[in-house]
């Protein structure tokens, strides 16, 4: 490495192992080779992840101070409300980054001279087929964090899933105590709308949390009215478990294989592999699963029996992506 070189600041990714769209951008980061000298990773709360800081270009001399920008989500539907906007199409933003700042067009200064294969499909028709695919997986139904919560149909996995989700529900539950609190008496500034997205959030968060704290009651202990919640929730888990059958069965139709767009891989395989691992997870499936276990797994949950002979493109896609060494590194531990 130059001198020249040794002085470029390092861009930094603020991720969290939790967050699925994370993978996307660490994913990214991987097929395209960027070494440990070019992005530095930092841990972080799972709200303000993914992030990546980078230094502006034309901005890397020794005697001006570098200058950065922070690159957090992508593209999101103006339908959508704004705050909540921010789950959606995660990492899309990041991947394109990575994907631009090192190719045969790039500018920048690299030290690495790993390959870097374009992620960004070439043609109009190939980018309008990746963007519906990455738009199911960050569609309302798809939602994988939303499934997280809503991935308990009995007593027994409810009771189970209870230590992992009650750490959470109530660190989310006391944010936005503090956040409203705050904002009742000004000390930060927030409009309406923002105030009533917290709200809504602070009202789900504990309507969750009237089931989960009463995890460990048998139903003859609860009341009525608890009885009813719970029976709502396993009523919700149920109806999201079916909205992914749905899901499944667009993307049955959307993916090309053995890649989403075919043989090569692309900015939705990113997407479609990080999606893919957190449902694995949630139906027990492990890093060590071929592709038609993981099928197998999926159809139990959402009660197809005949599902791996109608999701061969899943199982293949796992199959593939699963030996890929970016996959390899996000998930060798473990799907999550």
């Amino acid at each position: 490495m130059s001198s020249e070189e040794s002085h470029i600041p390092k861009a930094i990714l603020y991720y969290n192992p939790r967050s699925v769209w994370s993978a996307v951008a660490l994913l990214g980061l991987y097929e395209k080779g960027y070494g440990t000298d070019e992005v530095e990773l930092q841990i972080v709360d799972l709200a303000t992840v993914p992030t990546l800081v980078v230094p502006l270009q034309k901005t890397l001399s020794e005697d001006v101070e570098s200058r950065y920008k922070a690159i957090t989500e992508s593209k999101v539907g103006a339908e959508r409300d704004d705050m909540s906007d921010t789950v959606l199409r995660q990492g899309q933003a990041i991947a394109e980054f990575l994907d631009k700042s090192r190719s045969a067009r790039s500018r920048t200064n690299t030290t690495s001279d790993a390959p870097a294969p374009m992620l960004t499909p070439a043609t109009i028709a190939f980018l309008e087929k990746s963007n519906d695919i990455i738009d199911i997986l960050h569609s309302e139904a798809a939602d994988p964090s939303n499934l997280w919560y809503f991935n308990a149909r009995d007593i027994e996995t409810l009771r189970k899933h209870s230590v992992d989700v009650l750490p959470v529900l109530k660190g989310r539950a006391t944010a936005l105590t503090q956040l409203l609190d705050e904002a009742a008496s000004e000390k930060i500034h927030a409009s309406e709308k923002t105030k009533q997205f917290w709200t809504g959030k602070k009202a789900g968060v504990d309507a969750l949390l009237d089931v989960f704290l009463l995890a460990n009651k048998a139903n003859d202990e609860l009341s009525e009215s608890e009885a009813t919640k719970r029976a709502a929730y396993f009523t919700a888990a149920t109806n999201n478990w079916t909205e992914i059958k749905k899901v499944l069965q667009k993307l049955d139709k959307a993916v090309v294989g053995p890649y989403a767009l075919g043989d090569q891989i692309s900015i939705a395989d990113l997407h479609l592999s990080a999606w893919l691992a957190r449902i694995a997870s949630l139906v027990d499936g492990s890093a060590g699963d071929d592709g038609k276990t993981i099928v197998k797994k999926l159809g139990n949950a959402i009660g197809e029996e005949t599902v791996e002979e109608r999701r061969t493109k899943i199982g293949t896609f796992w199959d593939e992506v699963r030996e890929r060494e970016s996959w390899k590194k996000v998930y060798g531990t473990g799907v999550f």
